[in-house]
């Protein structure tokens, strides 16, 4: 089988986030995409399921990278974070200030998101998510039924993640190269409907092993709080399926609504109290972001979180951020895209809140947004939705549960008069956004029977993408598909034109590496992207 391989290159505005950068890449070369990535022999490892366990743990910490932490910077942190409205960096990086920030996309940054879904990494040389689960499914297919269904579902839940980034993917053919050397992408769509057969597969596995009472065979390898229970990883599955169901109702409404119905209708249900909270344990590291924000002071508060945070009176932004040690007492938060000479500048805004980063675990799904995805699904008017309204306000008592402030929901659901506060910048007036702009959202909280459906969507999303924090990559692509919450447009647009100011980055170009090892795949997945690879091109499920 020929291969292909992944590098990454030295960034070339990232002077200054960690020498790190510069020594070691986060993807190597993968030689044989069906070989055995561990380099043991399969004799050494079955005991006691060591063949096919341990690759998992690899699985689940390459869905987002903790360690080294420079990893999730850029896998991340440089990407999602900031293009969701959640942080900004107050580094220009080499007093260039013209990377991502500004949307002048970095291929050097942008590969690791790529490169930790396919490639392998250094210096451990453990593999990375499609190889591990090419490798465990091949390998449990017959006979370990509890552990395939396990991969099936952490696969979509990375790859969900890489086409949403990029669009077409190398998802169901992956390890299939062409009589050319070539390897074909497949369509988003397609990419899509294969997440909901793999999903469905999943569930209809786990549901059976939990009914027979069968013995938990992946406990011991699990990182997540669900030690291998089979009904709680149903739960997750069915709760994915109707996040996916979600995003495609705009371009793809039947198929959406038959997947969407038949995760609310699945008797095992969906994620619905904190104690369903899916995260991975990254221990003994700490949370990347913790390095991030504390140590390095790389990533501060988005000016749009103190925004609406703030206008809302809202008791997660003490639970989020630490105020100022410029402006005591203040949350201050940087706008995307402004002009900075130096990190001086704007480093001592607001930090993220180290408790919220202290339990070493990375949040990847909750209940609460179980919740609102079944208040848009009510909206929908998809079958076992329940009502919209209930399911709103179940998702910001979820959130508030969650973050340790349920004695403030009571009033807090009841506001039907505050919204976004007026954006202050201390340090350049220009980068102000006054009451009455165009760009301040002016959504309240309380639910509004009478109001549109629009209206009440916009409702929903904000207060999703609070509840959603800090994951960034989910915030991002719900932003994208609904225009929900209202974020403030970049200040200064490098892109030379290939990325609207006003409609915001859409997507990520498909990296350098795969135009050099794998170029006419490439020259395809553009086709099916229907439109130039670059970062103003709509995603398939992005309808205007």
């Amino acid at each position: 089988m020929k291969s292909f391989k992944h590098i990454i290159s030295r960034p070339a505005a990232l002077t200054g986030i960690a020498a790190l950068l510069t020594m070691v890449a986060c993807t190597k070369g993968f030689e044989d995409l069906n070989k055995n990535p561990y380099g043991v022999s399969e004799e050494e490892l079955k005991w006691d399921y060591q063949h096919i366990g341990e690759p998992f743990k690899q699985i689940q910490r390459s869905i987002y990278v903790s360690n080294p932490t420079w990893v999730y910077q850029v896998q991340q942190n440089l990407m999602a974070d900031i293009f969701s409205g959640y942080m900004t960096p107050p580094n220009p990086f080499g007093n260039l200030n013209n990377n991502n920030n500004t949307y002048n996309l970095q291929d050097g940054w942008n590969v690791t998101l790529w490169g930790c879904a396919y490639g392998s990494f250094t210096p451990s040389s453990e593999s990375s998510v499609m190889p591990v689960c090419d490798y465990v499914e091949n390998l449990t297919k017959a006979d370990n039924q509890g552990f395939y269904a396990w991969s099936k579902i952490l696969k979509v839940l990375t790859m969900h993640r890489i086409a949403d980034t990029y669009g077409p993917i190398i998802y169901t053919k992956y390890g299939k190269v062409n009589a050319d050397g070539s390897v074909d992408y497949d369509s988003q769509k397609d990419a899509y409907y294969a997440f909901f057969a793999d999903l469905t597969e999943a569930v209809t596995i786990l549901a059976k092993l939990q009914a027979d009472g069968a013995p938990q065979s992946f406990t011991k390898f699990d990182l997540s709080p669900y030690a291998g229970n089979y009904g709680k990883w149903a739960k997750l599955a069915n709760t994915l399926r109707l996040r996916l169901a979600i995003r495609i109702a705009a371009a793809d409404p039947g198929k959406a609504k038959t997947e969407g119905e038949a995760a609310l209708a699945h008797p095992i249900g969906l994620l619905s109290a904190t104690e369903d909270d899916f995260n991975i344990n990254v221990t003994p590291v700490d949370h990347p972001l913790f390095s991030i924000s504390a140590g390095w002071k790389d990533t501060r508060m988005a000016a749009p979180m103190e925004s609406i945070l703030k206008g809302y009176a809202d008791p997660r932004l003490a639970k989020f951020f630490a105020t100022s040690t410029e402006f005591p007492g203040e949350y201050k938060g940087i706008r995307q895209g402004v002009a900075m000479a130096g990190k001086e500048i704007y480093e001592n805004f607001s930090a993220l809140n180290p408790d919220l980063l202290s339990n070493r675990r990375i949040q990847f799904m909750t209940a609460a947004e179980a919740w609102f995805l079944k208040a848009e699904a009510a909206l929908n008017k998809w079958a076992g939705a329940g009502n919209a309204r209930t399911n709103y306000e179940k998702g910001v008592e979820t959130s508030f549960a969650q973050h340790g402030v349920s004695g403030k929901y009571a009033d807090y659901i009841q506001d039907n008069t505050s919204t976004a506060a007026p954006y202050v910048d201390p340090k350049n007036a220009a980068n102000n956004i006054p009451a009455g702009n165009p760009w301040l959202s002016k959504i309240t909280i309380k639910w509004d029977d009478v109001a549109t459906d629009e209206k009440n969507l916009e409702r929903i999303i904000t207060q999703k993408w609070i509840a959603l924090f800090p994951e960034g990559q989910e915030a991002w692509t719900e932003f994208r598909r609904t225009g929900y919450p209202k974020l403030f447009p970049v200040m200064i647009n490098n892109s030379g034109g290939k990325i609207s100011t006003t409609e915001f980055i859409r997507r990520v170009n498909f990296v350098n590496t795969e135009y050099e090892t794998n170029p006419k795949g490439v020259q395809k997945a553009i086709t099916l992207l229907g439109g130039p690879d670059n970062g103003g091109t709509r995603l398939w499920w992005d309808k205007p």
